[in-house]
């Protein structure tokens, strides 16, 4: 087996199962009548579970830098190609499972009446969702987590464009693009991010993907100690300033989560043995996860609403059934749907980063 990036896999397979009990335990009635068995734990995963999703903002950047400027120089060949090939990457999964939504949505409205069954999904809507500009469009979602595949799109494309209008002047200072990012990570935790009306654009959630860009760029073993520190200021001070100005513990967890990277994330490990077996896969088939687990969890909790008794106990067995049907399914929704799109869209591109995204 070749060797991974064996801390950015644990990151992705731990938060994806943040993010589905999250869901779990905020939407369906099997979580109201499960939390009488372990109330604090439920009402945590309800609350705070859901920061999970910084995780996958800060491992995106850290990723995007790799890929797209590892060394933080100015200048991109070709922008467009590149933006186009990671919605190649992102949509046609992303739009295989908000089908799967739409049907499960319907087949969860037969057996049950509840708040987190979405309307009939209308062409508008669906096409909005096929354009990542649902939330923008202001379109509700089809399925919880929609909005993040769209954010993550806007995100990538943006630095795209920096790195390239950074390299339009013909500098090819290693500076530049890292100041920029910097200046656009202050300027989302001073501004963009307190103002919850931003948060269907790029700039609100740019604070944490700077940082795993950031965490890249100062991670670099060919920098010079003075370099990385400078890089390493540049991270905490616009964090540290945010943090006094509104504390927000999202983004102490971005932090969090940029040092362990900056630390650690470019070690890679050869993974043998069961335990880094099943890091890997969760790994791997984390955005099919992302993906497919709310209409998964939809219809586990129709039935069990259906057809099951309102005990604690059997509601909890169901949702211990939801979480571990979310993570069969997107197993197989990764082997049978999201890799064949992948092959079939972007047959010259290596899935390097396969299930990286929730991004």
């Amino acid at each position: 087996m070749s060797a991974q990036f064996g801390l950015i896999n644990i990151l992705k397979a731990g938060a994806a199962q943040l993010i589905v009990l999250h869901h779990l335990a905020f939407y369906g009635p099997m979580a109201d009548h499960a939390r009488f068995l372990w109330p604090d734990l439920f009402d945590w995963l309800a609350d705070s579970a859901r920061i999970a999703v910084q995780v996958f903002l800060v491992v995106g950047g850290f990723l995007a830098a790799k890929s797209l400027s590892p060394a933080g120089r100015p200048g991109h060949p070709d922008p467009l190609g590149a933006i186009w090939r990671r919605y190649k990457k992102l949509a046609p999964a992303f739009m295989a499972a908000t089908l799967v939504a739409v049907i499960a949505s319907a087949w969860a409205g037969a057996w049950m009446t509840h708040d987190s069954i979405s309307p009939p999904a209308t062409a508008g809507q669906v096409s909005a969702h096929a354009l990542l500009l649902h939330g923008v469009l202001g379109y509700s979602s089809v399925s919880a987590g929609a909005w993040y595949v769209a954010i993550d799109f806007q995100l990538y494309a943006l630095v795209v464009l920096a790195v390239w209008l950074a390299g339009r002047n013909g500098t090819r200072s290693a500076w530049l693009v890292p100041c920029l990012v910097a200046a656009g990570v202050a300027l989302s935790l001073l501004y963009f991010n307190l103002d919850s009306d931003w948060d269907n654009w790029a700039p609100y959630f740019l604070g944490s993907y700077g940082l795993g860009l950031l965490a890249w760029w100062a991670s670099d073993p060919r920098r010079s100690s003075h370099a990385v520190l400078l890089l390493v200021a540049m991270a905490l001070l616009p964090v540290l300033v945010g943090l006094m100005v509104d504390f927000r513990s999202r983004i102490a967890l971005a932090l969090v989560v940029a040092g362990a990277l900056f630390l650690f994330g470019r070690i890679k490990t050869q993974s043998t043995g069961f335990g880094w077996s099943a890091v890997n896969a969760l790994a791997r088939s984390s955005y099919s996860v992302f993906l497919i687990h709310f209409p998964v969890c939809l219809v586990v909790n129709a039935a069990f609403t259906r057809f099951v008794p309102a005990d604690p106990l059997l509601q909890g067995v169901g949702v211990l059934l939801a979480w571990c049907a979310s993570l069969v399914a997107g197993a197989a929704f990764f082997r049978w749907v999201e890799a064949p799109l992948g092959r079939l869209f972007m047959p010259a591109a290596p899935q390097r980063h396969a299930g990286s995204v929730p991004t």
